[in-house]
């Protein structure tokens, strides 16, 4: 640990050093090693512009230096100067052929060309060369991750975390494999060797929790999560999790503890504010319930989530009103957001404000919700208020989606024949009746009188309705 503190003192006495250099244009000497953390320092922290300011004035002083060379290969392959990178990489080969990096940055290279066989094939070349194999394993878990090669790349991960069990990004990697492939009885028992190995790992014991989560065998996910938290007390996660195994056993009570004690442990969080109200919803404590919904649109104003339990609580209350003033407050601050204005239609439709319904389902549908019903609410929305061209645009711009569907072509044939364009109206009640003569109900219930014109019924009469 003395080793360490002192590499790290040292670390920032040479950047500080070198930083003042630069503010007096005074050019200083720094050995080959100096050089390299500073110009990591740079690289870590994204200032790209200094690390190549530090990569240039480096090599004037140390011109064949290998280490420096490859810093500066880093930062061509991340410009996207592949070509360059790639011959000056050839250059260091000719000088250093077993040095693992220059490998990993040639299958940087083929990776960004999309190559990633070949970019494995030379990670295995520097495996022969590196002290950390689990770095190496994990990159080519990765390439492997871009070919969706999701059975190699989890052999490839559970190789780094065989040599490094501390490694958790190479364990929720492993994770990801077997969820992507729907493996989780196969994920459960390799968490279960791993755990013999590695008794208190938190880590492990959670993602045992989740497995059985999506397995729905809810009692064992809750003694996965209470091993978790033995194994760290202060390990949020499993706290959120045992919370949703507990809503899912309807013991909501323990769920909004355990939510509760994420609150004193770190700051808190919309989503343990939002499922303490759902809790308390379900509890039959409205005014708690509403209190925690409130908390959370204030914690988060942009989790939508939040705004949508509001609403949809005052909607289930049938106060409209009140459900209309939150929506009103969500899309003050999230205009683009498609839940929003659906709830904003439905909403003004059930007070009877009919424009402002219509206009709340054309922007859901400018916004990409190109479901059949807020195609259809709109159009129903735009017959009753008077506007039948801009129905039949509408439903005309349905049929584009869904266009086997009963339900538009009747509207379209009463739609026409309303209009007395009776070739277009025979057209799509034809065409609706083709598809599901018992939908011929829409007919009758939107467009009673067209239904009971005698064109209309000699042409259903045919198809025996």
């Amino acid at each position: 640990m003395k080793f360490n503190h002192e590499e790290f003192e040292d670390n920032n006495f040479s950047i500080a050093r070198y930083e003042s250099m630069l503010k007096s244009n005074d050019v200083k000497f720094f050995d080959s090693d100096e050089f390299e953390s500073i110009i990591h320092h740079y690289l870590e922290s994204g200032k790209i512009v200094k690390a190549k300011k530090a990569i240039t004035l480096s090599l004037s002083q140390h011109p064949s230096s290998v280490n420096l060379k490859l810093l500066q290969v880093e930062v061509l392959v991340f410009e996207d100067r592949l070509d360059k990178a790639d011959t000056l990489l050839k250059q260091l080969h000719a000088i250093e052929p077993e040095n693992e990096e220059i490998y990993i940055q040639k299958a940087n290279i083929l990776s960004k060309k999309n190559n990633h066989a070949k970019a494995i094939e030379l990670l295995n070349i520097a495996l022969q060369y590196t002290s950390d194999e689990a770095d190496i394993y994990s990159l080519i878990g990765m390439e492997y991750l871009f070919m969706d090669d999701f059975e190699n790349a989890k052999i490839s991960f559970m190789q780094c975390l065989e040599i490094d069990n501390q490694d958790y990004s190479a364990l929720y990697n492993i994770i990801y494999c077997f969820d992507f492939l729907e493996q989780h009885e196969e994920a459960i028992t390799y968490l279960n060797i791993f755990l013999d190995k590695n008794p208190y790992s938190e880590v492990a014991w959670h993602q045992v929790g989740k497995q059985y989560f999506d397995l729905k065998e809810y009692e064992k996910a809750l003694a996965a999560y209470d091993f978790a938290i033995i194994s760290d007390e202060y390990f949020i996660g499993a706290y959120l999790e045992k919370g949703k195994v507990l809503e899912k056993l309807k013991r909501y009570h323990e769920a909004i503890e355990n939510y509760r004690i994420t609150l004193e442990l770190d700051d808190p969080t919309s989503f343990a504010l939002l499922r303490i109200g759902k809790c308390f919803e379900r509890l039959g404590k409205d005014d708690l319930a509403i209190q925690h919904y409130s908390k959370t649109v204030h914690e988060d104003p942009l989790l939508d989530k939040g705004w949508i339990a509001i609403t949809d609580f005052y909607m289930r209350k049938r106060n409209y009103q009140k459900a209309l003033y939150y929506t009103n407050k969500a899309i003050s601050i999230d205009a683009e957001n498609v839940m929003y204005w659906k709830r904003y239609a439905k909403i003004n439709n059930r007070l009877a404000f009919f424009e402002e319904a219509e206009r709340g389902y054309r922007k859901a549908l400018e916004l990409g919700n190109y479901e059949l019903e807020t195609w259809l609410n709109r159009s129903d929305i735009l017959k009753f208020i008077g506007e039948p061209d801009a129905a039949i645009q509408n439903m005309n711009q349905a049929i584009e989606f869904y266009p086997e569907n009963a339900e538009v072509q009747y509207r379209l044939a009463g739609l026409y024949y309303g209009k007395q364009e009776y070739i277009k109206g025979e057209y799509h009640l034809r065409k609706a009746l083709d598809i599901d003569p018992e939908y011929i109900i829409v007919l009758e219930e939107l467009f009673g009188k067209i239904f009971n014109l005698t064109i209309v019924k000699n042409i259903i009469a045919e198809y025996k309705v």
